[in-house]
C-alpha cells in the first residue's frame, strides 16, 4: 500500500506537440473502483504508436479520449490494492496490464479482465514490452491471414516490434518468412527472431531481392511503411496473397514534428486498391489498428493468453528491450522515430 506521503508520476501531453509536448506530472496516487486492480508498475512499454500520439495524428487518440492524454498502452508491475469484488489476484502479484492509454505512470487502476500474470520466465520490462506488438501480430496472423504451413511471408520493418513478434509467429505456424529491415545493422536481429532471409531496404532494389527469393510471390506481405513501400508489397503478392496494413512510418516526421505539406503529398501518393483488380487476381487488403479493437476485449484475452502459454513454456521468446526513465518520455520517442532502434523500448517509472 503506498504510504501517506507516496505520489503517483505519470507523462501528460496537454496539447499535440513536438518531444516538449511530454511533461511529467504528479498527484494522488489513484484508488481502486470495484471490479479495478492498482498496480504499482514497474515498466511501460513504448510504441510508435505513442509518438503519433504526442503529434496529435493517432485517430483513436483523437477520437476515444482527447486531450490532455497520457499515451501508453501496456504496463507490467505488481498488484498493490484490490478493489470491491475482485477475485483470484493477491497484493504483490506480478503482472501484465492492458491499457487504452493512460500507460506512462506509476501507478495505475485496470479493471481486472485487463490484467494477466506476468509468466515466471519473464523479467517486468520484457513483460511491458509484450502485449501491443505480439497482440496486432498475433491478430494480423491469427484472425486475418490464418497460416498455412509452407507458405511465404514478407515483414517488413522486421527487427522492430510487431515485426520481430511476426517472424516469431510465422517460425511457430512453420512459414518461411523473409525480414525486410531498413539498416544492415538489423539484419542479425531479424535472423534471432525467425527470418530465413533479410533484406536491407536502402541496399539496392529491395522489391527486385524479394521476388528472387519468392517468384511465384508471397502468401502475405506485413507492411507498416505506408507510402514508401505499399505498392511495392502489393506487387509482390501471389494469387491470393494478403497485404496486411497496420502503420504508416514512411509518412512521418523524424525530428517530432509533423510536416503538414509533405504529409498531404505522401497521403496524396498513397497506392488506392482497386477492387476490380483485387477480384480478379483473388488478391486481398487487410488492415489492423489494436485500439480501435477495444470493444472486443474478449477475443484480445484470448489472444493474450494464448500468447503468455507460448511465453511460458519457450515457444516464444521476449524481444530485446532499452530502457529509459519516466522522465526521459522524450529520449525514448527520439530514439524510436529515428527508425534506429531494435526490438522494443520501455519506461521506467
Amino acid at each position: 500500500m503506498p504510504s501517506n506521503a507516496e505520489r503517483a508520476r505519470r507523462i501528460v501531453i496537454e496539447r499535440p506537440g513536438g518531444y516538449e509536448a511530454l511533461r511529467l506530472v504528479e498527484g494522488e496516487v489513484p484508488a481502486p473502483r470495484p471490479g479495478e486492480l492498482r498496480l504499482r508498475v514497474a515498466a511501460c512499454g513504448v510504441n510508435y504508436a505513442d509518438g503519433i500520439i504526442r503529434m496529435g495524428l493517432y485517430e483513436s487518440a483523437k477520437r476515444l479520449h482527447g486531450y490532455p492524454i497520457t499515451p501508453g498502452f501496456e504496463v507490467a508491475g505488481v498488484v498493490d490494492a484490490l478493489g470491491e469484488g475482485v477475485e483470484g489476484w493477491r497484493v504483490g502479484d506480478r503482472v501484465i496490464g492492458l491499457t487504452l492509454f493512460g500507460g506512462y505512470a506509476s501507478h495505475l487502476c485496470l479493471p481486472a479482465d485487463r490484467v494477466f500474470a506476468l509468466p515466471p520466465r519473464l523479467s517486468f520490462e520484457q513483460g511491458a514490452a509484450l502485449p501491443t506488438v505480439f497482440l496486432t501480430a498475433w491478430f494480423m496472423a491469427h484472425r486475418q491471414v490464418h497460416p498455412e504451413p509452407g507458405e511465404r511471408w514478407l515483414v517488413h520493418s522486421a527487427a522492430g516490434g510487431v515485426g520481430s513478434a511476426l517472424l516469431q509467429l510465422a517460425r511457430l505456424a512453420g512459414v518461411e518468412a523473409t525480414g525486410v529491415v531498413g539498416a544492415a545493422h538489423k539484419v542479425e536481429a531479424a535472423k534471432a527472431m525467425g527470418a530465413r532471409h533479410a533484406i536491407v531496404r536502402g541496399e539496392g532494389d529491395w522489391v527486385a531481392a524479394a521476388r528472387a527469393l519468392a517468384p511465384s510471390g508471397y502468401h502475405a506481405v506485413f507492411d507498416a511503411n505506408g507510402v514508401a513501400t505499399l505498392a511495392g508489397s502489393w506487387s509482390l503478392l501471389a494469387p491470393m496473397g494478403k497485404l496486411a496494413v497496420y502503420g504508416f512510418a514512411s509518412m512521418l516526421p523524424k525530428d517530432g514534428r509533423v510536416n503538414w505539406l509533405r504529409l498531404a503529398w505522401d497521403w496524396w501518393r498513397t497506392p488506392r486498391f482497386n477492387p476490380l483488380e483485387m477480384t480478379s487476381t483473388n488478391r486481398s487488403v487487410l488492415a489492423a489498428n489494436l485500439s480501435f479493437l477495444s470493444a472486443e476485449a474478449p477475443l484480445l484475452r484470448r489472444g493474450m493468453l494464448w500468447l503468455l502459454e507460448r511465453f511460458a513454456d519457450g515457444r516464444l521468446q521476449p524481444l530485446p528491450v532499452a530502457a529509459f526513465p519516466l522522465l526521459d518520455a522524450a529520449q525514448a520517442h527520439r530514439r524510436i522515430e529515428s527508425g534506429q532502434s531494435v526490438g522494443k523500448l520501455v519506461l521506467i517509472p
